[in-house]
């Protein structure tokens, strides 16, 4: 009998991917991951994990991640915002720890798989998006190892949210344990990421507001408050038609706006590539970010980079995000904008 460990959280998609996996004849335990510091949060959930343990007869662990959490995913989220761009957290957080360290316990283990309730499939060791597009998280798993792949298992990637939910009512104790937020947010950001910076450095640095060409024509209140595509919370001396935020210059704490076709990009570069092909030039699709269309392009690798030619122009390019290259609905790579 397969041994398959379930990454818990108390909600309605791991406790549902835990009850399919049983019901098909594995063996199936579940783990909990605390991966930020936040007491409330964690035994709320545990407390929920626990229930449904105890409701299908498995057993759990608790797995503290929360050095390894710091060390590679909050901590250059911090730091990546006071260099100006725009970091993404979760992307970082599925390759070095639900698909990285949460992997490696589960195979110290003597497990023969590791599942999580992703919206997303594995065929033939390559990712590719869900049945469900509006669960879609194929975008956010683009940077997980390849070899990673072949110990992986995604039960909801052929399903509808809709379908899970149909599921979870066939489960009582969904029913009396504490309700949880749909996960579409950063795990440890509560109301905004100002407060999470605030914590750990200022982001109150009133700077210049400066057009295309250098010149002054404004303030703001910081720049660590602004991305790449913001119109507001900034002032102009004069400006008759809307401007936005189309560059961030942290090092001289200013900002540079111009009108909307300013924010037009044609090309631009990736870094620290994570490509599931060995092919060095090749015509595919991207995603600039996790909820853009994708844009089909034109993609030359050189070394540990990638030059990108889009054939439509795209908007709200931000140096800090992933671009994530498909083939259709197969997931070919990704690197980082720069």
């Amino acid at each position: 009998m397969k041994k398959i460990l379930v990454a818990m959280s108390g909600g309605v998609d791991s406790t549902v991917v835990a009850y399919l996996l049983q019901k098909e004849g594995f063996h199936v335990e579940g783990v909990y991951m605390k991966l930020h510091d936040n007491p409330p949060y964690h035994a709320k959930n545990i407390a929920n994990v626990e229930k449904v343990a105890e409701y299908l007869g498995i057993r759990h662990h608790i797995l503290d991640l929360g050095d390894r959490f710091s060390e590679a995913v909050f901590m250059p989220f911090v730091e990546t915002y006071k260099s100006g761009l725009t970091p993404n957290p979760c992307v970082l957080c599925n390759r070095n720890i639900k698909l990285g360290a949460l992997l490696e316990f589960a195979q110290s283990k003597g497990f023969d798989y590791l599942a999580t309730g992703h919206y997303a499939q594995i065929k033939e060791g390559f990712i590719y998006e869900a049945v469900d597009k509006s669960k879609d998280q194929s975008y956010f798993l683009s940077n997980v190892k390849k070899e990673a792949l072949d110990k992986v298992i995604f039960p909801l990637g052929k399903r509808f949210k809709s379908d899970v939910k149909q599921i979870a009512a066939e489960i009582p104790v969904l029913k009396s344990i504490a309700t949880q937020k749909e996960s579409t947010e950063i795990c440890f950001v509560e109301e905004s990421y100002l407060d999470v910076l605030k914590e750990h450095t200022e982001i109150d640095l009133p700077g210049d507001v400066v057009d295309t060409e250098g010149n002054v024509i404004g303030r703001h209140r910081g720049y660590m408050h602004y991305t790449i595509g913001q119109r507001r919370g900034f002032t102009l001396k004069v400006a008759h038609d809307p401007h936005y935020v189309i560059d961030i210059d942290a090092a001289n704490n200013r900002i540079v706006v111009g009108l909307r076709e300013a924010l037009d990009t044609e090309r631009f570069t990736t870094k620290e590539l994570n490509m599931f092909i060995p092919e060095k030039s090749f015509e595919a699709y991207v995603k600039i970010r996790y909820r853009s269309q994708k844009t089909p392009c034109r993609v030359e690798i050189k070394e540990d980079s990638a030059e990108v030619e889009l054939l439509q122009k795209v908007q709200g390019l931000a140096p800090g995000q992933a671009a994530v290259f498909y083939d259709n609905e197969k997931v070919l790579g990704s690197g980082w904008i720069i």
